[in-house]
Order: structure tokens, then C-alpha cells, then sequence
């Protein structure tokens, strides 16, 4: 944990100081079950949006999707100064070791607030789909996949505080500034470059791979007990991380590097 000088370090907003971290974990303790039920309800609305629109043209919602990009790309930025200026500060001081392994991001100064806002975030991103659904967009399994079982692991892992969660949380901050900033862009009508779009999916890839490793790490560090987590936990950041792996691959390839794709965006 940080002691005084160190948190002294860092300059808190109000907010950020009365983020009282253990009544959310209690919280998410009693209720991350809920997360069964977010992805239930979301499942039978993208399947019953999917069948209304059917019949129906499509529905245009540019000023809605760039205001909601928008209003998320914010959010993930700030999310990724604020967590990532904390990591720092742990892997300057106290090194890569300690940055996986040490539960302090959960209730450490500025990180804390993030971290619960990063898990509560995911069920109001559930309503990306609502776009691909009204728009009439074609709607890939890594996108619904993706969403339902972000929300579930990081519902599961925040109320026990597992090893690994800064990284975690900070690199998904990060990108989804990145992607974020990229669709509001694209959704008010700005011509992107191509060379962007690859970026992004590339950091997207490199995340998962640094998921992969994070979570080896935690796994070979567990049974000296200075790196906290459970091994169902382990294996299910696993499994998620390289599927995701396997998927994004999939849609880098497909999209940018098959032969016979278009070269513009």
C-alpha cells in the first residue's frame, strides 16, 4: 500500500477524495450476480431489436452516435490519464512486480474511483449494439461477445480485488480512448486515416496479449501469496484473453490484410 509521501503525490479531485472504495466493494460483493441478468436483458433486446428492424429501413442516429461516442471517448480518456498516471507512479517506484500483484489500484488515491467507475461502465456500453442494431449494421460475434463477457469478468473480479486489475482496467482505458475518439469521428461524418483504424485494432491486439501475460504472471506468483487472486479467476481471464486474441486477429486480417478488401475507409 501507499504510504503518506507517496500519496501526497498525487492531487485528488473532490470526488475522487469522497469515493468511499469499500462501500463499493461491499456493493459489488452483494450484487455483481446482476451482471447475469445486464447480459440476459441484453441478449433478448439486440435479438427482438434485430427482428423489429428487420422489415424496416434503417434509422440514420448521426447526431446521437456522435454524442454518445463522444461522451465515451471523454470518459475513457480521462479514465486512462487518471489510472495511467497512478500505474506509473507504482512501476517508477516500486517496479513491474508490484504493479500486477499489489491491491492498491483498487483503493489507492485518484485510482480507486476509476477503477469502480471503469466495472459500471461496462453495462451502459452494453448500448453500442443499439446502434449496430438500429443503423442496421452488420452485428459481428466479437462485438456482443466482447461486451457480455467484459461486463461479467469485470463485475466477478472487482468485489475480491484480484492481482492484475491495474493493468487490466488501464490498457482497456486506453484503448477505448483511442476507439472511441476514432467512431465519434467517423460518426460525424471526418474522413479517417486508414493507417488509424490499423492502429487501433493493433493496440487492441497488444492488449490482449499483455492480458495473457499479466495473467501467466499472476498465476506462476499466486502461491507465494504476495500476489493475490483465485485460480477459477485466473483461468477465466485466460480463457477471455485469448479468445479475444484469437478473434481480433481474426478481424485484422479480414479487414485489413485479405486479399481483395478495399484500401479506403
Amino acid at each position: 500500500m501507499l504510504n503518506g509521501s507517496e500519496i501526497r503525490r498525487f492531487s485528488e479531485f473532490s470526488f475522487e477524495q469522497r469515493f468511499d472504495e469499500r462501500e463499493a466493494i461491499r456493493w459489488m460483493q452483494l450484487h455483481w450476480s446482476k451482471s447475469f441478468l445486464f447480459c440476459a436483458l441484453y441478449a433478448a433486446l439486440v435479438f427482438a431489436g434485430r427482428h423489429y428492424m428487420k422489415p424496416r429501413p434503417r434509422m440514420n442516429l448521426r447526431l446521437p452516435l456522435v454524442a454518445w461516442s463522444l461522451s465515451l471517448a471523454v470518459f475513457s480518456i480521462v479514465g486512462s490519464i487518471r489510472t495511467g498516471s497512478y500505474m506509473f507512479h507504482i512501476l517508477s517506484s516500486s517496479g513491474f512486480r508490484r504493479s500486477i500483484c499489489d491491491q492498491s489500484f483498487y483503493s489507492g488515491p485518484v485510482s480507486k474511483f476509476w477503477a469502480y467507475a471503469f466495472v459500471l461502465s461496462k453495462a451502459p456500453e452494453l448500448g453500442d449494439t443499439a446502434f449496430v442494431v438500429l443503423r442496421k449494421q452488420k452485428l459481428l460475434f466479437l462485438h456482443w461477445y466482447h461486451h457480455m463477457t467484459v461486463l461479467l469478468y469485470s463485475w466477478f473480479s472487482y468485489k475480491d480485488m484480484v492481482a492484475g486489475g491495474g493493468w487490466f482496467m488501464t490498457m482497456n482505458y486506453t484503448v477505448h480512448a483511442l476507439m472511441y475518439s476514432y467512431y465519434a469521428a467517423r460518426a460525424a461524418g471526418l474522413r479517417v486515416p486508414r493507417p488509424l483504424a490499423v492502429l487501433i485494432t493493433g493496440a487492441q491486439i497488444v492488449q490482449m496479449l499483455m492480458g495473457l501475460l499479466v495473467s501467466a504472471l499472476v498465476l506462476g506468483w499466486m502461491p507465494q501469496g504476495d500476489c493475490p487472486s483465485r485460480f477459477d479467476n485466473v483461468m477465466w481471464a485466460g480463457l477471455m484473453y485469448l479468445s479475444y486474441l484469437l478473434l481480433f486477429c481474426n478481424f485484422f486480417y479480414r479487414t485489413y490484410l485479405q486479399p481483395g478488401k478495399t484500401k479506403s475507409q
